[in-house]
């Protein structure tokens, strides 16, 4: 079992974008971490055809990752949205043993500047953790207008918070890429869900994230030592925030001080989707002039 690796859990319409992530892997990949990438077994065709056979990963099933899991019944996985298992079957990789801790990457994640190991776990093997309050993107969103943005996270941490009795600050665990440590899932596993006889696949819904339920069952369980630190990549939520950061002057080149990488969200970067747009030429008229205005709203 190795100490840390690398894992994405990806699907065919964002295998372009994952082809970007794997083109940054090896270029700052230091360490050689061994990358592991989940898809369904019917995309691996696909997977194959658009990284290449001799590409720098280790493809597993997702299948294998929900079967890892013997109180699951396969039909749950089946007849769950995709959005909502993908969340699921990344939460659940550490069930395949594979390694202690594992950078849980989405695949709009790119890096921008060489990482090790060290940037990921201390010394002694402890994993840090993503953990903080938001307080720059809130302050953000309050700015432009987005009231809506703090309150719909807040009310999410809250009610995440509720689950495990906890009272006090919100903290949030996001944005990608996760430090996720097997030893905190198992004791989420061990200590919450098989006493009310349920599983990841109950627990988790678009009300109740993996992300907040991973730092609520540290913060719960203490299964490791808490290494809290700011978040490894730069996200850009939404077009907004893009337009008017990289009119403040922000680039790639200047984040790689504070910064691994760089997360370009999948649902407005449409030229990345394999398979070609799938929405109708007015309805992306209608985008790219929203797009558009929210650009010259920056300038106000």
């Amino acid at each position: 079992m190795r100490d840390l690796v690398l894992y994405c859990k990806s699907y065919r319409n964002d295998f372009l974008r994952l082809k970007r992530l794997l083109s940054s892997i090896e270029q700052y990949n230091q360490d050689q971490l061994l990358f592991y990438i989940s898809t369904p077994r019917a995309d691996q065709e696909a997977l194959v055809s658009i990284l290449g056979k001799s590409a720098p990963y280790i493809w597993i099933a997702d299948e294998d990752i929900v079967t890892a899991n013997p109180r699951v019944a396969f039909e749950k996985y089946q007849a769950m949205p995709g959005g909502l298992s993908q969340a699921i079957v990344k939460s659940e990789f550490w069930r395949l043993k594979l390694a202690e801790n594992y950078l849980c990457l989405d695949s709009d994640c790119v890096f921008i500047r060489p990482f090790t190991k060290s940037d990921f776990m201390s010394e002694d093997g402890t994993p840090f953790t993503v953990l903080h309050q938001n307080k720059e993107y809130f302050q953000l969103a309050k700015n432009r207008g987005e009231a809506k943005v703090e309150q719909n996270l807040r009310a999410e941490a809250q009610r995440v918070q509720f689950l495990f009795g906890r009272i006090g600050p919100e903290f949030y665990c996001a944005p990608a890429p996760f430090i996720w440590s097997a030893k905190v899932w198992e004791s989420l596993d061990r200590e919450y869900l098989q006493s009310k006889e349920m599983t990841l696949w109950d627990l988790v819904t678009p009300s109740y994230p993996e992300t907040l339920i991973y730092g609520e069952t540290l913060l719960k369980y203490h299964a490791i030592p808490l290494i809290a630190i700011e978040p490894l990549f730069r996200v850009y939520h939404y077009d907004w925030q893009y337009f008017m950061l990289k009119r403040l002057g922000e680039t790639e080149d200047n984040l790689k001080s504070n910064y691994l990488g760089v997360i370009y969200q999948s649902n407005w970067e449409s030229d990345l989707h394999h398979g070609g747009a799938q929405k109708s030429l007015p309805s992306c008229l209608l985008k790219s002039v929203k797009r558009s205005l929210r650009y010259l709203q920056s300038y106000l």
